[in-house]
């Protein structure tokens, strides 16, 4: 027994220095500030006085999109093929905005063409709780599948989805209820999108905060 105590705090210290394994969830976001994103697109707007403010903020904890910019906020550190991604969003009313998952660096100057709901996905996310889901609501594979249903909560209230790539496969839930489970292979228009790339958040219209940002790699077929 006396063994054992003596051990443990050796135990313990040889763990918590320990490597976390491949497959576990790690922030993307560190609560502080941007390390790690770039911006794709517009990086300052003008507010009522004119005055120029810049449009990705982060303060308590939250980034925060003021949605005055077609763009997107990019994690330039490393392309995911399969992963689960987690993030918490909250909408302003009318809100609009979006994740982009397996996408590239977005180019304003070939917009079709670099967007993520053109060249890869983009999860939509909208201030539309309520209405029935179509192939541009949120929770869609935007313009190409509907989600199954609308679980969001309305503006103001703070949401929760998560996309899952493993694979062809796509699955998307909200607020734990899923949404999406999706084989590319099967739907002509998106059967050769690409199974890596970056991920990304939305600037589209109206203010859109994001906090818990997370992923954790995963092995296809493998949870």
């Amino acid at each position: 027994m006396s063994r054992l105590r003596w051990a443990m705090p050796l135990l313990v210290a040889v763990l918590a220095a320990a490597p976390a394994r491949p497959d576990d969830a790690r922030p993307l976001f560190n609560g502080r500030d941007l390390d790690g994103w770039v911006v794709d697109g517009p990086t300052e707007y003008k507010d009522a006085a004119g005055k120029k403010q810049p449009l990705w903020t982060v303060k308590d904890g939250l980034i925060t999109c003021a949605g005055k910019g077609f763009g997107f906020l990019r994690y330039d550190k490393q392309q995911f093929g399969d992963f689960r991604l987690r993030v918490e969003y909250r909408l302003a009313a009318k809100g609009n905005s979006g994740l982009g998952v397996r996408t590239r660096a977005f180019d304003p100057k070939d917009s079709r063409g670099t967007r993520p709901s053109f060249y890869s996905y983009e999860i939509q996310l909208l201030d539309d709780a309520g209405k029935p889901p179509d192939k541009h609501s949120s929770g869609s594979l935007y313009r190409y599948v509907a989600p199954k249903s609308n679980p969001v909560k309305p503006a103001g209230e703070w949401n929760a989805i998560e996309v899952e790539c493993a694979g062809p496969r796509i699955q998307v839930w909200i607020n734990s209820t899923q949404v999406q489970d999706v084989d590319q292979t099967t739907v002509a228009e998106i059967k050769d999108k690409p199974l890596k790339g970056y991920v990304c958040l939305q600037s589209h219209s109206e203010k859109v905060e994001f906090r818990s940002v997370t992923l954790r790699e995963i092995r296809a077929g493998i949870k």
